[in-house]
């Protein structure tokens, strides 16, 4: 039986908002320090020069599908073979940053390190990575966590930046697209896809995400942007596309800070 405690996803609960409230006391004791490395920088969530440099943007030429960077530009509108042989759910897949030594950090600082202040940076420069997705979008949908594993975190980590990319898009006025919490559902809790292989991710998700009735209209016929922090095999987000889709969405794209471009080099 699930819970009926009402718990907001973007939002953690109070004992770690006191620490948002004391972050102005502790900064003028103690100096802001990079995310990534923990080394002084001049102004809060910022990275220092080092870290900066070692961030690792994504930008075209990369595959039209699945937003994975090329080596070479081989032309406009040209598929990976990955997209080619084994196609997703999803139409598109845009990230900000390769997920590498400095994009894991700031990740796990993020999620596990009560620093909510970088949700505006990373939402920020997804925003500017998913420009073309936002632009045609009719609202983001985060990736939902079990409620159990919310409880522990204390908040959703997709939802906090699908709220700041909104944020992001409307300040710049390159779009205004909404975020619903409700529309997707984590219906069991899984095992941890750290470790896993591709097909025991694929397996281990399957049929964990579905659409409650009551959002059902929050999702025909409209085009959704599926929001989480990092990709790596794509089984989370291609599951969740394939509920949405089935719910009556029209299209479904997705839009995430990292992506695993070598898996093998690479695990999360």
């Amino acid at each position: 039986m699930e819970s009926t405690t009402a718990i907001d996803p973007a939002r953690p609960r109070r004992r770690w908002r006191l620490t948002g409230l004391l972050r102005p006391l502790l900064d003028i004791g103690l100096p802001p320090l990079c995310p990534a490395c923990r080394e002084p920088v001049r102004d809060a969530g910022g990275l220092c020069a080092t870290c900066w440099s070692r961030l690792n943007f994504i930008t075209r030429p990369y595959c039209e599908r699945l937003g994975i960077p090329f080596a070479f530009d081989p032309g406009p509108g040209i598929l990976s073979m990955q997209a080619i042989a084994d196609p997703p759910a999803y139409t598109r897949a845009r990230a900000a940053v390769r997920f590498d030594d400095v994009a894991r950090s700031l990740v796990h600082a993020f999620k596990y390190g009560d620093r909510l202040d970088l949700a505006p940076t990373l939402g920020g420069w997804m925003a500017s990575a998913g420009h073309e997705l936002l632009a045609d979008a009719d609202a983001l949908v985060p990736v939902p966590l079990h409620w159990r594993r919310l409880w522990a975190r204390r908040f959703n980590q997709s939802a906090a930046l699908a709220n700041a990319i909104s944020a992001a898009a409307a300040v710049s006025a390159a779009a205004n697209v909404p975020v619903t919490t409700t529309a997707l559902k984590r219906t069991r809790a899984t095992r941890s896809q750290v470790g896993l292989s591709k097909s025991e991710r694929a397996q281990n998700i399957q049929g964990a995400f579905r659409v409650p009735a009551a959002a059902r209209a929050e999702i025909v016929g409209r085009r959704l942007v599926l929001v989480d922090d990092v990709l790596t095999s794509g089984s989370t987000v291609d599951a969740c596309a394939r509920a949405l889709l089935r719910a009556g969405a029209t299209q479904v794209e997705v839009l995430v800070f990292a992506r695993v471009v070598d898996a093998v080099r690479l695990p999360i």
